[in-house]
């Protein structure tokens, strides 16, 4: 589909990584309060209620019943994916290590991204790709293993748990770009990514009735500072953020897109000091860049 001006699609993925900045640390403020399942439900419900009232003031429809049966399936499952499995475990990532962590974990998107591409469609992969994964992961990892003091004064290291969740969260995402592109073609960004949420919704509500956690959702609703925290991460994640990214993997390549938007661990850095107080050593700041760096390798 051609852009409507040039680099298009460049400007959305960093818009992108700019919006999921944001998102990231309010949904982080939300889940320490209430716990991560109501977070994900319900910042899906505002979500598409945004996106209802979006679509139906630029489309004339609130429901994206005119999309064909091929773009609902391919866009249901990027939903469950993206939104059901990947954020599942990204927002407990975000209770278990923080926003800035988890979110550096997404820098192995492109990785998983260009791994899926050569298992599926088997593409080849050039030595420099091969090179971008390796620097990736050494950013990645020289940040994660790192050793760091808690309240006591003690070295301890992330735990295992977060860093896992962390790594689930990063397959589910490439996994639910990747179907979303095939499912996309040119049909409207804002009414796919409210197709993903209504699929997502669905799946988290599947969990939460197997899980009989519904109650939690209720509690979530009466917690007015966590739910100040959910609407402002529902409007620039759900809402504008994924919006935005299927807009960059529409006008250009996704290899591309994910690279860019996964510049989100750099941005989130100045934010976590200043809001939270965090302390990060310059040799997480070198990591995070690192990481960046080598996902950008990959799409040279």
């Amino acid at each position: 589909m051609d852009a409507p001006f040039s680099h298009a699609g460049e400007l959305a993925a960093l818009a992108t990584a700019c919006c999921w900045t944001i998102t990231a640390l309010a949904f982080q403020a939300a889940g320490r309060r209430v716990g991560s399942l109501p977070v994900n439900l319900i910042r899906l419900v505002i979500a598409v209620f945004l996106l209802g009232a979006f679509t139906w003031a630029t489309r004339g429809t609130p429901l994206p019943t005119d999309a064909s049966r091929h773009t609902w399936v391919w866009l249901g499952l990027s939903g469950l994916a993206g939104f059901t499995i990947g954020d599942l475990c990204l927002f407990r990532a975000f209770v278990l290590v923080g926003a800035r962590i988890s979110m550096l974990m997404m820098t192995l998107v492109p990785i998983f991204t260009t791994i899926f591409g050569f298992l599926v469609m088997n593409e080849v992969l050039t030595p420099m790709q091969l090179a971008g994964m390796a620097l990736t992961i050494a950013g990645v990892s020289s940040v994660v293993l790192e050793r760091r003091k808690d309240v006591n004064g003690h070295f301890q290291r992330l735990p295992l748990k977060g860093i896992l969740l962390g790594l689930g969260g990063a397959v589910g995402q490439s996994l639910g770009l990747v179907l979303a592109k095939y499912g996309m073609g040119s049909y409207n960004a804002f009414a796919s990514t409210q197709i993903r949420v209504l699929v997502g919704i669905i799946g988290f509500s599947v969990v939460f009735t197997a899980t009989g956690r519904w109650p939690r959702v209720r509690a979530a609703f009466a917690d007015h500072r966590a739910m100040k925290s959910i609407s402002l991460g529902a409007f620039f994640g759900p809402f504008i953020g994924v919006s935005l990214s299927l807009l960059a993997v529409q006008y250009t390549e996704a290899g591309v897109a994910a690279t860019l938007m996964s510049l989100t661990p750099v941005l989130i850095i100045p934010l976590s000091v200043m809001l939270y107080r965090e302390h990060v050593a310059w040799p997480a700041v070198v990591g995070a860049a690192v990481a960046v760096c080598g996902s950008a390798l990959l799409f040279l």
